[in-house]
């Protein structure tokens, strides 16, 4: 009876924390996220020197509550997960644990804190409150249409570095170090910066050649920046449309993003809870 009441509580836990559909889980993802939320705002203010000074003691006891909070839910994550060294190695688990570390290392080494802002990383939470887990689907298939993008931006670049050193190496034989461009160096910065249109205006021809120069690295410039959005919109158009997504969990490999009629894991292939 103890055994059924341990397990059934272990799962009730694993429904409430990494499941999103259940109102439980709802309400746990919405504190979960701000407390996130005052964790880094304490941070940051911890960072403003007047504040600091009026406010430090009350920041740090704040801090070191949040702490025990945050090492409380992981040791509860690893409790409830059915397979607890898979969820500490996957990338929200070593978040987690990221996120409670810095605290106690501050504690031996002072100015550790600034690694706090880490804990940012775990909005990403966030889409599971919002319902939104089929933008997860949507990054893998733009994280696969980059990689397969990946050999023809690779060209593009090498493409865009050999201009950039040509018209740098030009622009210092056209201007000369009395207009700025007093070695090849500054004149590819320059010319980067032309040919992104950012335009800093710390350096920049005086000289009509010059001039003429950088109004075509201008121009170029627009069709520069357009080349890899197009090269990865046609992989895009290339991929299948995409299915809708669950949000369900896999209490056996803590897979997500499950087709919403699925009935076992696209990875693992364990029986999924309905």
């Amino acid at each position: 009876m103890d055994d059924r009441k341990r397990r059934g509580a272990r799962e009730w836990l694993f429904e409430t924390i990494f499941e999103h559909e259940t109102a439980w889980g709802r309400a746990f993802d919405i504190a979960l996220l701000i407390v996130i939320v005052v964790s880094v705002l304490i941070v940051m203010l911890e960072s403003v020197p007047s504040i600091e000074e009026r406010h430090g003691a009350l920041l740090r006891g704040t801090e070191w509550v949040l702490t025990i909070v945050f090492t409380l839910e992981y040791l509860t994550r690893l409790y409830c997960y059915p397979r607890p060294a898979v969820y500490a190695r996957s990338f929200f688990g070593l978040v987690d644990l990221l996120a409670v570390l810095p605290t106690y290392v501050a504690a031996v080494f002072p100015g550790a804190q600034a690694l706090l802002v880490v804990r940012m990383i775990r909005l990403l939470r966030v889409f599971r409150i919002l319902k939104l887990a089929h933008f997860v689907r949507q990054a893998d298939d733009l994280s696969e249409a980059l990689r397969a993008s990946a050999p023809k931006i690779i060209v593009f670049v090498i493409t865009v570095v050999i201009l950039t050193t040509i018209s740098g190496s030009l622009m210092y034989l056209i201007e000369g170090p009395e207009h700025g461009f007093d070695n090849i160096p500054h004149g590819v910065y320059w010319a980067i910066v032309t040919l992104t249109t950012v335009g800093y205006g710390d350096i920049s021809p005086e000289t009509p050649i010059g001039q003429f120069v950088s109004s075509l690295i201008m121009i170029m410039g627009y069709g520069v920046i357009a080349v890899p959005t197009g090269i990865v919109s046609a992989e895009l158009t290339r991929r299948p449309a995409i299915d809708a997504v669950s949000g369900r969990c896999c209490g056996s490999c803590g897979f997500e993003r499950h087709a919403s009629d699925a009935i076992h894991c696209a990875r693992c292939g364990e029986v999924l809870e309905r």
